[in-house]
């Protein structure tokens, strides 16, 4: 027998999907669980091109954050939807579960959030206070405008007195 070492099969490489369709399906994936890794696996590519990529391009850094947070606000709502109606828990030796709430849990969540669901209020009331002021706005120009356009009416009205 020959001691020649067997040549090594390579796996071959698959070739790295588009930039659009693998960030498309990262970002999409992000923004359904907040995990990278998963993300990037469902992308077909590596984290590390996730991370990569995301240094260098900054509409791309944009999207992830965006993705990111969108993640999170689902994470909140499911946590939020266990803190309301309580999770099930077999209780010892018992045949069926009890359902037991996490008010502590609830009560960091709800002073956490407290601060931008102020801010998020401010910030649509200021929107519609805006939109009253510009309201106004208009129909005083229209006013205005009317006004400008028949000078006859004022000059008789002030006759008539």
């Amino acid at each position: 027998m020959t001691d020649k070492p067997r040549a090594r099969r390579r796996k071959p490489v698959a070739a790295k999907p588009a930039f659009a369709a693998w960030t498309k399906a990262f970002l999409s994936e992000l923004a359904a669980t907040s995990n990278v890794s998963a993300s990037a696996k469902k992308a077909g590519v590596s984290t590390s091109t996730a991370y990569d990529t995301r240094r260098a391009n900054p509409e791309f850094h944009r999207r992830w954050m965006e993705a990111l947070c969108e993640g999170y606000d689902h994470l909140e709502m499911d946590l939020l939807l266990r803190l309301r109606t309580g999770e099930i828990k077999p209780a010892a030796g018992a045949k069926k579960g009890v359902r037991t709430f996490d008010n502590a849990t609830a009560y960091r969540l709800l002073a956490a959030h407290r601060d931008s669901a102020g801010r998020q209020r401010a910030i649509r009331s200021r929107a519609d206070a805006d939109a009253i002021v510009e309201s106004i706005n208009a129909k005083l120009q229209l006013m205005r405008q009317r006004a400008l356009a028949a000078p006859g009416k004022d000059a008789d009205a002030d006759t008539a007195g």
